[in-house]
């Protein structure tokens, strides 16, 4: 017998049907396959046809292929079959075909097949009728049990059921026994039937009334139609329905079935399935409207209905909407494996609550489906801890956070989840703070400008006081006014009213003053939250005043602990602990009294779960001292030094750094222990819904001819006005952008008053930047007077330059870009709105604000807390980080930088512009002009495009998310690799324009771009077996292509290069193909080939004209070469290599091979794989391999005239040790 891998390693025998011609094929068949020597599996592996098809051709059962012959003698011949032995082969082939043809054969073999059938339904035919009296017999038997089992599994409680031994027929012998006493005319026959057996029936009957749905019946709740098919479902004669129907009388049901009662009920269930995850909706309802005195209408089309008429306008769809869209959000539910805000998860959620279909597409309209990207990960696998169980009242701080959000400032639910989301990935990522075992985590997240930092952040915070960490210390910028805008967002949306005032009189609030206070609209807690149960936030920072020495008043940052002899980040501690809060500016003298004053606690320090929050982390923050030299200079700069000397006091503290622009955070010197660098996760939270940033002033990889682009599909012809030009015709352009600035102006009043949404635009304003120089800002103010003043004594010349404004610029664009808010028809509708626009702008004190520092100036009039601000905003380094402008709506920018994160956050125009996105314009300079703009010295002689140069910024930023993407992909379900194992790749688009500045950049790195026309030739293969076969499965479709005949190569020799001469199998596949196989492969060192693939990648579209693959498999010449059968692949020959360091190989291609593939290299789209199986030299061999020892290796050469899919770095950085 032919040997095989299964049970008994034996083929059966050949059918005993077959006639003598094709029994002696199979024996023939069965000698050929004998001489290969191989398991019928692995000879399937290396064939088309599959391991069942193969067993069949040799035993009988199937006909073979002319194909399976031709394959099998040539595989046989290469293992001693001779020639005779083929030709007798072939000739038994030929005469069992020509048998096969023959007529009589043909009716043979159907009079055969119909015997078989016969046969087996004679068979089945027996089996039924000896079956038939027993099914019979079980049926009368078990009708009765039937109806036991079906009214017990009705009245289980708690999972205890009534016993059937216990109470064999007596539910409806009671029954009976009723009904006979009734007919008899006896008074007392109720008392026939127990009050257990009773109340049984009463539970069964009740809930199969009530029921909002049941798989067996489309009658509503409570009507006789539900009760008669109970009855039927039970398998009850008329006697016993007759009795229960006067024993257990049909309850009435309500004639509104969506009044208060129904809708309160609903609420309840919403609540129990928010807190249990989603279960069967009836089941719910069920349990919450027993007992009820009328039994309310459950149906699904009912509430449905309901939800689709009342629509925005009702509770229950409002408390639908926040619970399903908590389950679209929720990161690892363990009622799904469906990732979050997919299609599959929403699925995921109906089928858990029983919905029926009509339902379902109900919900979905009524609840979009949020496909939204989430954040980006990568870092560790997260460690298994949560909230400790002594905070019986479970958290408390981010469920009001949230509750704020979105009742009182009626942020969509789905943005509020979206926050939840990002916030819980890094709280997830946090140390357990009860943990005896202290260690610290170093984190990164990374937003946008001016995208809402501050509202993940504080929800991050309120998580983690949740949970158990009890400091919180937030560095803020380093200036004054951004320090107070985080405070107050802090003590708005988190500390509360409640912690603010710690019993004393409002007039002592640091907000007395402050509207929104005055109004009510900081967040309240109802009273001190230490005495609802939870605990207090204690301030050690307010809005005016940042941190001071505490000398004698050190007791406020010493914590009170229940039990003083248990430490205090024991649970019984740590809960009833209150939190101190603090937010400090990156200031040298600020934070040296945070550390003295932390220092003096003593032993007590390492007891406290300490949160860092490090804001806008990459200024200030970042050493920039020059690393330490032999002469023993300082090796921190003084922030960077006070910040690593917080954390070494602090050994429980957990460092999380934000920034949007995060080059320096990810350039810092990855082997410093000591340093910033973060290590353990970097988080890229996901674009937020209304935000317009730098992508929506740029036409990135538009493929739309210039000559074809209008506002509709451009947004750099509808947002961006170029400017390049000084001196008198700067003049031109300023005011031009300052009439954009009062017609936007009169837009927007004239939206306040027709547009039905009652949009309110409290601020608005223009920004103008240019230098950092104080003087040149009061001389730029000066001008911007003397041009207002100058147009607003031209009325008609104003007038007719803003019709012309109007007509060539704000009307085309709005027509396509409004938003759905109102238009003017005519610039004569905005005439009336001109005089008062113009009066705003120009009250107090002047159109102009100088934003510099000058307390004195900016404090009365660009406090956007306590006033409506419109005005025109000049200044420099207070507008280019961190400080947010409200309503900026005209930005006029002249300011030149030599860094892309310094040119990122001057993009003040950046952030949420409801109601107002197609009024924002940036004039921006385009370096068109001769003369030089006031910071263009930075780049010598070279005029330099801003606009070109924010393009290349967006570049660099979108080149990082899209790696940190490629990082974030799990392999096996586990985190790929974490931030301290491979430093994020940081691109360089522009050359004159580095990523960060030169003193941040240390530690960089660089490394070379890809070029076209140049090898690549990955070595990091992995060096375990079962990594090797899943890559090798990857191969499949390729080497499946290989299977037809040998080509021969050949070069003679030239320019001192050896000739060159071989044979290879070949295929061609497409590029998909070919990214298809790479972007699956696992590698030893995880980011050995992140880079490649993303080169390759990047060849994909159209633009880049890379369609197909020329895949060369050179075979070996020798009289006796070691060969493998790789999954769908023919023999081919196996390549001997070493690894020359832990984990890679040397070189993998041979010299010949590639300058064959040269002289073959297409100058079009075609490029060169050069396929190599590959085993470790040194292991002893068999001339025929197993799968399982092979690497398939390979080699790729480009094109010499492809390119990427538009631009292209100029290079990247990487951290590195110096």
């Amino acid at each position: 017998m032919v040997p095989d891998n299964r049970a008994g390693n034996m083929l059966k025998k050949p059918r005993a049907d077959l006639s003598p011609v094709a029994l002696d094929l199979v024996v023939a068949l069965r000698a050929a396959f004998r001489v290969i020597g191989m398991s019928i599996r692995n000879f399937a592996r290396s064939t088309p046809w599959d391991y069942s098809t193969v067993s069949r051709y040799l035993s009988g059962d199937r006909f073979p292929t002319r194909e399976f012959i031709k394959y099998l003698i040539e595989r046989a011949q290469k293992k001693q079959f001779s020639a005779h032995d083929a030709e007798n082969v072939e000739r038994l082939y030929e005469k069992a075909q020509e048998e096969r043809e023959a007529p009589e054969h043909q009716m043979r073999t159907l009079v055969a097949q119909v015997r078989v059938k016969e046969e087996r339904a004679q068979a089945a035919d027996r089996r039924s009728k000896e079956t038939s009296a027993d099914l019979d017999r079980a049926r009368r038997v078990n009708q009765r049990l039937k109806t036991q089992v079906k009214v017990l599994s009705w009245a289980l409680d708690n999972g205890r059921g009534l016993l059937l031994s216990e109470h064999d027929d007596v539910l409806l012998a009671e029954l009976e026994g009723f009904s006979t006493a009734r007919q008899a005319g006896d008074r007392g026959a109720a008392a026939c039937v127990s009050n257990g057996v009773l109340a049984t029936w009463r539970k069964t009957l009740g809930r199969a009334d009530t029921a909002p749905s049941l798989a067996w019946t489309r009658a509503r709740p409570g009507t006789p139609e539900r009760r008669r098919h109970t009855y039927d479902r039970l398998g009850l004669e008329q006697r016993p329905r007759e009795a229960l129907d006067e024993l257990v009388p049909l309850p009435r049901t309500v004639s509104e079935p969506t009044d208060e009662a129904t809708v309160k009920l609903y609420e309840q269930a919403i609540g129990i399935l928010a807190s249990t995850g989603p279960r069967p909706l009836a089941e719910v309802l069920a349990f919450v409207a027993e007992g009820q005195p009328t039994i309310p209408v459950f149906e699904q089309h009912v509430m449905c209905s309901h939800l689709t008429t009342a629509g925005r306008a009702s509770t229950l769809t409002d408390s639908w909407r926040d619970l399903i869209t908590a389950w679209d959000n929720a990161m690892h539910p363990w009622w799904t494996e469906t990732l979050p805000r997919t299609a599959g998860r929403r699925i995921a959620a109906y089928e858990a609550l029983g919905l029926e279909p009509d339902t379902r597409r109900g919900f979905t309209e009524l609840i979009p489906i949020p496909f939204a990207d989430g954040p980006i990960i990568i870092g560790e696998a997260l460690r298994p801890w949560s909230a400790p169980a002594y905070q019986s009242i479970g958290p408390w701080y981010w469920p009001a956070c949230a509750r704020y959000l979105g009742v009182f400032k009626a942020w969509p639910v789905e943005t509020v989840a979206g926050i939840d989301d990002a916030a819980e990935a890094v709280a997830d990522r946090l140390a357990d703070p009860t943990d005896p075992v202290a260690y610290q985590t170093k984190g990164l997240v990374v937003g946008y400008v001016q995208s809402g930092k501050t509202s993940n952040m504080a929800a991050v915070i309120a998580k983690a006081i949740d949970r158990g960490y009890r400091l919180v210390i937030l560095l803020s910028g380093s200036y004054d006014i951004l320090r107070e805008q985080t405070q107050r967002r802090l003590d708005m949306e988190l500390v509360g009213r409640e912690n603010i005032l710690r019993d004393g009189p409002e007039e002592d609030s640091d907000y007395v003053d402050d509207p929104a206070w005055q109004q009510g609209e900081f967040i309240s807690h109802g009273d001190r939250p230490s005495r609802l149960g939870a605990f207090d936030i204690v301030r050690l920072t307010t809005r005016r005043s940042d941190y001071r020495s505490l000398r004698q008043g050190i007791a406020a940052l010493e914590f009170e602990k229940a039990e003083p002899t248990l430490p205090l980040y024991h649970p019984r501690n740590l809960h009833r602990s209150a939190v101190r809060l603090m937010v400090v500016k990156k200031n040298k003298a600020v934070l040296a009294k945070v550390v003295a004053d932390l220092r003096r606690l003593g032993r007590q320090l390492g007891e406290i779960p300490v949160l860092i929050v490090d804001d806008e982390s990459d200024y200030g923050s970042v050493n920039t001292a020059y690393p330490a030299t032999k002469r023993g200079n300082a090796t921190r700069s003084a922030i960077n030094a006070l910040i690593t000397g917080l954390l070494e006091a602090l050994p429980r503290a957990q460092y999380v750094a934000y920034t949007a622009t995060p080059f320096a955070n990810v350039l810092i010197n990855p082997t410093d222990e000591e340093d910033l660098f973060p290590r353990d996760f970097v988080i890229a939270l996901p674009r937020p819904v209304g935000y317009m940033g730098a992508r929506e002033f740029h036409d990135l990889d538009l493929h739309i001819p210039q000559d074809e682009r209008t506002v509709s599909n451009s947004n750099e012809l509808a947002h961006v006005r170029s400017i390049g030009v000084t001196g008198a015709e700067d003049v031109v352009e300023l005011g031009r952008a300052m009439g954009s600035f009062l017609l936007a102006a009169a837009v927007k009043l004239y939206r306040e008053a027709n547009d039905p949404s009652g949009i309110r635009y409290r601020h608005h304003t223009m920004l103008v930047h240019e230098s950092v120089r104080i003087a040149a800002h009061h001389e730029l103010a000066h001008k911007i007077t003397q041009l207002w003043e100058a147009d607003g004594a031209d009325p008609d010349g104003s007038l007719a330059r803003l019709r012309n404004l109007f007509d060539s610029d704000f009307a085309p664009v709005s027509a396509d870009r409004h938003g759905g808010f109102v238009n003017p028809a005519s610039f004569d509708d905005l005439i009336p709105h001109l005089a008062t626009a113009r009066a705003r702008i120009g009250a107090d004190g002047g159109p102009v604000v100088v934003v510099n520092g000058d307390a004195d100036i900016e404090r009365g009039a660009v406090d956007f807390d306590h006033r409506p601000v419109w005005k025109i905003l000049v200044g420099g380094a207070k507008l280019s980080r961190g400080f947010t402008v409200e309503g900026l709506t005209i930005t006029y920018f002249r300011r030149s930088t030599r860094q892309a994160d310094s040119l990122m956050q001057m993009g003040r125009w950046f952030g949420f512009r409801t109601g107002y996105e197609d009024l924002v314009r940036l004039y921006i300079d385009r370096g068109v002009g001769s003369g030089m703009s006031f910071d263009r010295s930075l780049f010598g002689a070279r005029s330099l495009d801003l606009y070109e140069a924010f393009e290349a910024a967006l570049r660099d930023e979108e080149a990082f998310r899209a790696q940190l993407t490629e990082y974030a992909q799990p392999v096996d379900g586990q985190p790929a690799i974490t931030p301290a194992q491979i430093p994020p790749l940081v691109a360089q688009y522009m050359p004159e324009l580095k990523p960060t500045s030169a003193s941040k950049m240390f530690h960089a790195r660089p490394v070379p771009v890809h070029a076209v026309d140049q090898w690549i030739e990955p070595t990091a293969y992995p060096t375990g077996n079962a990594q090797n076969q899943r890559n090798s499965e990857l191969w499949r479709p390729v080497l499946a292509a290989l299977h037809g005949a040998s080509v021969k190569f050949s070069l003679p020799a030239s320019g001192g290069k050896r000739a060159a001469a071989f044979s290879a199998r070949t295929a061609v596949i497409s590029h998909a193909q070919l990214l298809d196989v790479l972007g699956g492969l696992q590698w030893e060192q995880p980011d050995s080939f992140a880079r490649d693939l993303a080169y390759l990648k990047s060849l994909r579209s159209t633009t880049a004209k890379l369609s197909e693959w020329l895949v060369i498999a050179p075979q070996l010449a020798s009289a006796n070469p070691v060969t493998s059968t790789l999954p769908g692949a023919p023999l081919l020959s196996v390549f001997r290599r070493s690894r020359r360091r832990p984990g890679a190989f040397g070189a993998i291609s041979d010299p010949g091979h590639r300058r064959v593939a040269r002289e073959l290299l297409s100058d079009g789209d075609r490029g060169i794989v050069l396929l190599y199986p590959v085993v470790e030299r040194g292991e002893a061999l068999d001339l025929e391999v197993e799968p399982a020892q092979v690497t398939v290796a390979f080699a790729l050469l480009t094109p010499k005239n492809v390119r990427r899919d538009g631009h292209e770095p100029a290079m990247h950085f990487r951290a590195g040790d110096r």
